[in-house]
């Protein structure tokens, strides 16, 4: 199985991801802290309402809002990755939209069940069966990342210079 540090490992190794885990000390919502998101910043200088992640690690449930996973079950983290309308419909056969599925199977390929309809995917403790495949997503999402930060610096709104 693909721990969650194994996953932060991977991430952050390349190029120009910083990995944020939310804590008190980040200034994070209390319901963020532990969980975990990347984002591609080489300069370390977007300043955090201009950053979006294009990975998140999350740990628990989000009551009354993100509670299909049922991420309060023991040693249960959902890795989750904006892949972008093309891959989204090229792994599901549609377009991006939730579907009906068992949002609780863990090491499945699955829509997130919140943010499909913006084309991000969901795995639950990535494993034998989606670990390869979780890899080569999180390197697409990373060079998306890349081109929209290219795209945000060309026209000057991607960090403080």
């Amino acid at each position: 199985m693909e721990s969650q540090q194994e996953i932060i490992a991977f991430v952050t190794a390349l190029p120009g991801v910083v990995a944020e885990t939310a804590g008190e000390e980040t200034g994070a919502p209390e319901i963020a802290w532990g969980d975990t998101f990347f984002f591609h910043d080489p300069d370390g200088d977007t300043p955090p309402d201009r950053r979006m992640p294009f990975a998140t690690i999350v740990t628990k449930d989000y009551d009354g809002f993100d509670t299909a996973s049922d991420l309060n079950r023991p040693g249960v983290f959902r890795l989750n990755i904006a892949v972008g309308r093309t891959a989204f419909e090229e792994l599901f056969g549609h377009p991006a939209r939730s579907v009906d599925v068992d949002h609780t199977a863990v090491d499945t390929l699955m829509p997130h069940p919140v943010y499909a309809a913006q084309s991000w995917v969901a795995i639950l403790n990535p494993g034998e069966r989606t670990a390869e495949q979780a890899r080569k997503l999180l390197t697409d999402a990373h060079a998306r990342a890349v081109r929209a930060y290219q795209r945000r610096t060309a026209r000057g709104t991607g960090s403080q210079r």
